[in-house]
């Protein structure tokens, strides 16, 4: 896997001179997406040792670490309770609890199987060309399975030359994201499928599709060591800073998938299946939007000016998705509702995500305005067309805020437009920036994404459905499965 040869990868902006390494002339520079390289030596390590018996050993910078580990902590919270009460507002009260407990299990599953095999999975790798096999670009291997290798000592390396943090933080920082992914899918199959079978799908869909996309968008040798082999899209350029692709295209697709196969809920259409609760969603709204901070801020692994402009970015652009899918609300129906500014906030939040350290505010500003837009269209108008019951929109929120934010980050990352441009290791310089062709690398990002999440899920949702089947039974459809899967009621 080699970068085009004409156009050298997207990176973050400039290094700082001093910490800058520049590599051989003919490499080009490798992009910048939300990834640390471990510094370990060993039979996988993803990237060369940086100390050997003549240099001192690496110390971890504590400003830096402190706001990782605050970041991982913001990114947790964003699940537990963000997206637990914004779901469990969406639903009927009958279901509440459901949807909750879903949530819950989903978080503490992946943090288990997070440290167990996934961070071996997703970030280690071929240390140099010679070492790299077929598989390579796209899963690592278990050299760190059960986290050998990893204690209070082991140092990642940030995206400056000879600045880092302990593993530890960037394993909990990732082990997060790795939760908050698969819990994002249950809210497409709501109130209709089985507490097994929800657990069983994700599981399988974290293996074979989160773990393969987090290795090909973010696995690279660091700063230090460039011209290590590195993930399949990493290679080609492709601009992911906070999980536009391996996070909310993957986890909508999934949705999209399981809710086709799961078929709709009984009555859909029919009936009246209003949010129980809406001021649990704005609070589950609010609390995503405030660790996004930490999602997309975090991602740059470094406190420096940089992480201030991604949470300037996260801001503005979900405050422009919020206004515009309200106004846009407003006239097409004749009301701007408050699902429909929280649902802005939040598909402002997911397009910014792929972009928040390229693009500058204006860009932001633009994205938040294109992705609210966008999906308010789909949501509101393009969903019953389709016939598919993704009951509380994931697709139509994430797929399609996470599609337009790729997308435009090719765009808005031009200096042009006030964006970061592409920074050349070798040259250690800003690049000459080809809008024409970022856009295309970051198309065929999500494009991969796509296909590789459909059919992940396809197979993995029919499997569930020979093995345990899907459905719960219509009697306890009907009467919720608060009382008939959980045994209780949320409201007494």
């Amino acid at each position: 896997m080699t970068h085009s040869p004409t156009h050298p990868a997207p990176c973050r902006p400039p290094l700082d001179p001093a910490r800058a390494v520049p590599r051989a002339p003919w490499r080009h520079a490798l992009p910048a997406a939300m990834i640390a390289a471990v510094v370990l030596a060993g039979d996988a390590a993803l990237a060369q040792p940086v100390a050997d018996t003549a240099a001192a050993a690496p110390v971890p910078d504590k400003g830096d670490t402190a706001w990782v580990m605050i970041s991982a902590i913001l990114v947790m919270m964003m699940t537990l309770p963000g997206l637990a009460l914004f779901y469990g507002g969406l639903v009927r009260s009958r279901n509440v609890l459901s949807v909750l407990m879903q949530v819950l299990a989903t978080f503490c599953v992946m943090a288990i199987l997070w440290v167990v095999f996934g961070y071996s999975l997703a970030f280690t790798g071929a240390a140099t060309a010679g070492d790299a096999g077929p598989l390579t670009p796209f899963i690592g291997g278990l050299s760190k399975a059960f986290m050998a290798g990893v204690n209070p000592g082991t140092v990642a390396e940030s995206f400056s030359a000879g600045v880092f943090i302990p593993e530890y933080a960037f394993v909990i920082f990732q082990m997060a994201f790795a939760c908050i992914a698969p819990s994002l899918i249950v809210g497409a199959t709501a109130e209709r499928m089985k507490f097994s079978a929800i657990l069983a799908f994700v599981v399988i869909w974290f293996v074979f599709s989160y773990l393969p996309m987090a290795h090909m968008v973010w696995w690279w040798g660091g700063p230090s060591a460039h011209d290590a082999p590195s993930g399949y899209l990493f290679g080609h350029g492709a601009l992911d800073f906070a999980g536009g692709t391996v996070i909310h295209i993957n986890a909508g697709v999934a949705g999209l998938v399981a809710a086709l196969v799961a078929g709709p809920r009984i009555g859909w259409g029919k009936e009246l299946m209003a949010p129980h609760n809406l001021t649990f969603t704005l609070i589950g709204g609010c609390l995503l939007w405030i660790g996004w901070f930490g999602f997309n801020a975090g991602s740059n692994l470094e406190a420096n000016g940089l992480t201030a402009l991604a949470i300037l970015n996260t801001a503005v652009a979900t405050a422009a998705a919020a206004l515009a899918w309200s106004f846009g609300e407003w006239i097409m129906r004749g009301h701007p509702s408050l699902l429909g500014g929280v649902s802005g906030a939040v598909a402002g939040l997911v397009g910014i995500t792929p972009a928040a350290g390229f693009v500058g505010p204006m860009g932001a500003i633009a994205i938040g305005l294109v992705a609210g837009l966008a999906c308010m269209w789909v949501v509101v108008t393009l969903k019953s067309r389709i016939g598919i019951d993704d009951s509380l929109d994931v697709f139509g929120i994430h797929g399609v805020g996470g599609i337009v934010g790729a997308i435009l980050t090719g765009v808005f990352a031009a200096p042009s437009l006030g964006g970061s441009g592409v920074f050349d290791y070798a040259a250690n310089a800003v690049a000459d920036f080809d809008m024409g062709h970022q856009v295309y690398v970051q198309t065929l990002g999500v494009a991969i994404c796509i296909a590789w999440s459909g059919v992940v899920s396809f197979v993995a949702i029919h499997l569930v459905r020979a093995v345990i089947g899907l459905r719960v039974a219509t009697a306890d459809e009907r009467q919720g499965l608060d009382l008939t899967t959980h045994g209780e009621n949320a409201y007494n």
